[in-house]
């Protein structure tokens, strides 16, 4: 019976479900859920890693030259006045960037497509947007996930069995990238 287990929800209600739990692993690193479920991450998740790894050095660096806002120590921008109006004062800096390839741009959309997006709260846990930042998952898998995994041809999670769950005695697991 080809497809993927129900697990007792609508389709919609599940691809919600295994997208939430592939984006927390490929961020965290590991994640804990029952053995079914870690059973269909799985699939979703070596799926992705493949299609990094695939990708990872397909691309070209350019160097552009980017306007860069001055800043005064507190970290606000500084502002003159020019014709009754403040206009902020810029810097041109040089910067090296990498320009993907069409069919690792296809790959970062696909990646895009499966995996939520995040944003990282500082360590207080209080949620201030000046201090939050988002998280760009596929450069994460292109950077630090693929060069790890690219002498490997699949198997890139691992799944250890941690007993029981209390309340149900469902099989739980710990779902990590190895």
């Amino acid at each position: 019976m080809p497809g993927n287990r129900k697990l007792g929800r609508t389709s919609s209600q599940r691809k919600a479900m295994l997208r939430n739990l592939a984006t927390q692993l490929i961020y965290h690193g590991k994640i804990t859920t029952t053995e079914t479920r870690a059973k269909e991450v799985r699939k979703l998740a070596e799926k992705l890693m493949t299609l990094a790894i695939k990708e990872k050095d397909n691309y070209t660096t350019v160097d552009i030259t980017v306007k860069v806002p001055q800043k005064d120590k507190d970290g606000k921008r500084i502002k003159s006045v020019e014709n009754g109006r403040k206009v902020t004062e810029y810097n041109e800096v040089e910067r090296t960037i990498k320009k993907d390839s069409p069919t690792r741009l296809a790959a970062r959309r696909k990646i895009l497509s499966v995996l939520y997006p995040v944003t990282k709260t500082p360590v207080d846990g209080r949620r201030k947007r000046s201090e939050s930042k988002k998280i760009d998952l596929a450069n994460l898998m292109f950077d630090k996930w693929a060069p790890k995994y690219s002498g490997r041809n699949g198997g890139y999670t691992r799944m250890v069995k941690i007993g029981m769950r209390r309340g149900d005695a469902a099989p739980m697991v710990l779902l990590e990238l190895i």
